[in-house]
Parts: C-alpha cells; sequence; structure tokens
C-alpha cells in the first residue's frame, strides 16, 4: 500500500522537476520496486512483491534491496536471489512476457533464473489507467 504521506511526497517532487506536474507522480509510482516486481510477473499481487522485497528475496543490480518504494532506473536489473528459499517463495506467474509493458524485459538467465530490466522510464501511453493526474496534483497542491 501507499501512504496519504508518500503519495503527497511523489507530488512534492513533481513540483520541483521539470516536465509535466501530472506525468512525475505516475512516473514515480511506476517505477516504484514492488510495482516494477508485480508488472513482470515476479509476484502475483503487490503486497505479494512488497513482501519478497521486505524479506530480502530480491537483488537489484545484484546487491539486497530490502525497500519496496525503493525507486529503479533504466539499465537496473532485478533477479531473484540463489538460495533456496527465496527461489521457492518467488514463482514467476506470467512468464512469457505476455502482459509486461514495453519499458521492462523478463528474461531467463543463463542459470534459468528469472531475470527483468528496465528498459527505459514509463510514459503516459503506456500507463493503463483513465484518471486524470492533474486534478490529483491540484488536490495535493492545496496539502502542501
Amino acid at each position: 500500500g501507499l501512504t496519504e504521506r508518500q503519495l503527497l511526497k511523489y507530488v512534492r517532487i513533481a513540483r520541483k522537476t521539470r516536465g509535466s506536474t501530472g506525468q512525475v507522480p505516475l512516473q514515480l509510482l511506476e517505477m516504484r520496486l514492488d510495482n516494477v516486481l508485480f508488472q513482470l510477473g515476479m509476484a502475483c499481487t503487490i503486497p505479494a512483491a512488497r513482501q519478497l522485497v521486505s524479506h530480502r528475496h530480491i537483488l537489484v543490480n545484484r546487491r539486497i534491496v530490502d525497500i519496496p518504494s525503493y525507486r529503479r532506473k533504466p539499465k537496473d536489473i532485478i533477479t531473484i536471489r540463489n538460495r533456496p528459499t527465496s527461489c521457492n517463495v518467488a514463482k514467476i506467474e506470467s512468464f512469457g512476457g505476455d502482459e509486461v509493458p514495453d519499458h521492462l524485459t523478463l528474461s531467463l538467465s543463463k542459470t534459468n533464473e528469472p531475470t527483468g530490466l528496465v528498459n527505459h522510464m514509463v510514459n503516459r501511453e503506456s500507463v493503463n489507467l483513465d484518471i486524470n493526474e492533474l486534478l490529483v496534483v491540484e488536490y495535493y497542491s492545496r496539502k502542501a
């Protein structure tokens, strides 16, 4: 889950950066580690992805990351830790790349472990949400 405070933080970051103020919070939310794991199919739900990260089963660029809100950058490599418990817990739900968005790539490594790659930052067209992000920014700009 995402708290009100975290969403307000993303809107504040969006106001400081260049670009569309409404698009930046969507990019920040889509590039969170728990969301990327869910989109890659390494977890069946976002809470399951959060649990995988919190229990230290996920490696990002060969380093353990235990923060679900960790922001992904282009060219980041996401793998499952090479431990028996990690491999049993993290099952690939939809391996084959059927529903993987275009900003992500899912493949098998040489040791038959699933590997996710962040190709580039997500754009508004690839986010399948029917929301008016400017209304969200306007609402949170009053709270800031």
